[in-house]
């Protein structure tokens, strides 16, 4: 996907513009989406860097695994600036970076966010992660000074838009990873977690999925053995749990209500024997256990005791598919919201580029208004009448004020323009006045006397 090259949609003429750039698991291998990431630790000197390019008014980029993001307001005609940024930060040729980056313009550089924001743009669909690293990133602009007023609106209509997401649709009511439909097919087997101690064998990334979504359910007891005490370690921590070694495992299978395996053993690490002493232990009180490894963890002839429910990855895929059926047509519901919503921030958007221009107006007005009142006074102190100062005061500010306007509306009579001729009747209260073109706008007859108009009328 190439950068397209920017021109300036029918759709809006400001002086400012939006700009979404970036590249993600669709566009780039990882190893380049890995050369381009910024760590949360370098993000205020990387938005510093990014403030100081010409033209760039607020900033804020998002960096994770699957993709790195900039996002800018910036002055008209410095469109092509953050991607100029991009790959002078990380020491990338333009060119080589070209071929992987998409970049977005106001309207569709606000709906990619509110996708981003969703999870619509996610490597797995309505995944809900993506929110908490959008949020992530915003903060930490906002704490760097780099968002004011546009992108500080942008990024908070879009938490706005995907809680509105969540809760009209289900696109997130639905298992689509192996780690999310195993804990919910646990919640059909036990209906309260928080009353089960849940076991946890291996320490990479299904099983911290597994950990997140467990911990969402509050489970009463969370156990985490690992080959790799440290590993285990760090990931109780983070999710309130108790670490084992490996060695400790059939010490405390007994203990667990279910079990959670992914590991890269190449054999069974979970035997038969193994489940049979837990299960006299437990005195034959029901054990779940869900295999999630291949090749397997468990050994299969587990299946055949009493009092266990044995799930592999191959029992999980039909769950799988069914919640990715659901999430596509949650995600259909959810682009409608979204085009309504980039909708609604546009016309703020539109209106705030306006506000320099009434700015403007009021300034100029209260500068002629402080220059006539300077002169008024003047007036006074020279023993003018204060009821003439008075009168040249009123008419001077009126006729200067309504000078230009005037001017401006004759002309488009002149000319035909009813579209500036009814704003101006907006504008200015003039609902009583009939809108006409003037005689010179109407159109001239194809005759020898079209060069001649005055002639034609006396004529007629």
């Amino acid at each position: 996907m190439y950068l397209k090259p920017l021109s300036q949609p029918a759709e809006y003429s400001g002086a400012r513009r939006l700009i979404a750039l970036g590249l993600n698991h669709q566009t780039a291998s990882i190893d380049l989406r890995a050369r381009v990431a910024v760590s949360a630790e370098l993000l205020p000197e990387a938005l510093e860097s990014l403030l100081r390019q010409e033209g760039v008014l607020e900033a804020s980029v998002i960096s994770t695994c699957n993709r790195t993001e900039v996002y800018c307001c910036v002055e008209a005609g410095a469109e092509a600036v953050p991607a100029e940024w991009l790959a002078m930060q990380h020491r990338i040729e333009l060119n080589e970076l070209r071929g992987s980056l998409y970049q977005h313009v106001d309207g569709a550089a606000v709906r990619h966010l509110f996708r981003v924001a969703t999870g619509l743009d996610s490597l797995v669909l309505g995944e809900p992660q993506i929110l908490g690293q959008v949020k992530d990133a915003w903060q930490h602009s906002r704490n760097a000074g780099a968002v004011k007023a546009a992108l500080d609106r942008l990024f908070q209509h879009s938490f706005a838009v995907a809680k509105r997401v969540r809760t009209d649709t289900r696109i997130g009511a639905h298992p689509v990873s192996v780690a999310f439909a195993s804990v919910r097919l646990a919640q059909r087997v036990f209906a309260e977690l928080s009353q089960a101690t849940v076991l946890l064998i291996g320490a990479g990334e299904t099983i911290e999925l597994t950990a997140r979504h467990l911990a969402d359910q509050n489970v009463k007891r969370l156990l985490i053995a690992n080959r790799t005490y440290d590993n285990a370690h760090a990931l109780a921590q983070r999710f309130g749990g108790y670490a084992l070694g490996l060695d400790e495992l059939l010490l405390h299978l007994p203990e667990a209500d279910i079990v959670f395996s992914a590991t890269a053993a190449t054999d069974p690490i979970v035997s038969r024997s193994d489940v049979a002493y837990a299960l006299k232990k437990r005195r034959h009180k029901p054990m779940l256990l869900m295999d999630l490894a291949v090749p397997r963890d468990i050994d299969p002839a587990v299946g055949e005791l009493d009092d266990v429910f044995l799930y592999t990855v191959d029992d999980l895929d039909q769950v799988i598919e069914e919640g990715m059926r659901s999430r596509r047509e949650a995600a259909e519901q959810a682009e409608a919201i979204i085009d309504l919503q980039v909708d609604h921030f546009l016309a703020w958007w539109r209106a705030s580029d306006q506000q320099g221009v009434i700015r403007h107006i009021r300034s100029q007005a209260e500068s002629e208004r402080d220059a006539l009142l300077l002169k008024a006074q003047q007036m006074l102190v020279q023993g003018k009448a204060a009821e003439d100062v008075l009168r040249f005061l009123a008419t001077t500010l009126t006729n200067k004020l309504l000078h230009a306007p005037s001017a401006n509306l004759r002309a488009a009579a002149q000319r035909g323009d009813i579209d500036l001729l009814r704003a101006g009747e907006r504008l200015f209260a003039a609902t009583d006045v009939r809108l006409e073109p003037t005689a010179e706008s109407e159109p001239r007859k194809d005759s020898d006397d079209a060069e001649h108009p005055q002639k034609t009328r006396r004529a007629g």
